[in-house]
């Protein structure tokens, strides 16, 4: 059985067994990942992908592309050039299993590109990560509760978040605060002097 994956931009048909250079991935030798962005199997098209499918894979090593020199020179007199090397950076996966169904059950780490700046996650790593909306839920319930503190001229939305996180979340609370010791957040005078009088 083959499949047809997608990854860093290009597409690959591989087959169990099979050694790929791909652009590279975060992951560490020995590691087992999953490209989960499938647009065929065997005689099945996705459209665009492949439901459920997923091709497994582990890492052998990340590795660099022969070097290539990039040359640029522009005739006529005082003319500049320039000339570059560059070796791309890789990573060599051998394919083991090809998942025509429930590859998002298997809980292998997805395969994620090492420029996307997220690090990569078992497929059951989302439900742990329900705390961080709840804090975010409590800081606008906190502000719906409150004054609107972006009523105030330089006060902005992430201003007002801060603030709220602070315990400050009407114009009475702003305007007792003193701006030369209150050190959670950068107050400023001024400010203070329009909560005073947003809160008469």
């Amino acid at each position: 059985m083959f499949a047809v994956l997608k990854t860093g931009g290009k597409q690959y048909k591989v087959q169990a067994g099979d050694v790929l250079r791909v652009e590279k991935l975060a992951a560490n030798a020995g590691d087992k990942i999953q490209f989960n962005d499938i647009l065929m199997v065997g005689t099945t098209l996705g459209s665009p992908l492949v439901e459920g499918a997923g091709v497994q894979a582990e890492v052998i090593e990340q590795i660099k592309a022969d070097k290539v020199i990039s040359y640029v020179k522009r005739r006529r007199k005082h003319s500049s050039q320039r000339k570059r090397g560059h070796r791309q950076q890789l990573t060599l996966v051998r394919i083991t299993d090809i998942l025509e169904k429930g590859a998002e059950k298997s809980g292998v780490t997805a395969a994620i590109g090492a420029r996307s700046g997220t690090a990569p996650a078992p497929a059951a790593a989302p439900a742990k990560k329900a705390a961080a909306p709840k804090a975010e839920a409590k800081a606008e319930t906190a502000a719906a509760a409150g004054d609107d503190l972006t009523a105030i001229n330089g006060v902005g939305p992430a201003m007002q978040k801060k603030l709220v996180e602070a315990g400050i979340t009407t114009y009475a609370d702003l305007a007792k605060v003193d701006p030369e010791t209150f050190e959670a957040v950068n107050v400023k005078p001024e400010w203070v002097e329009e909560a005073k009088t947003l809160a008469k």
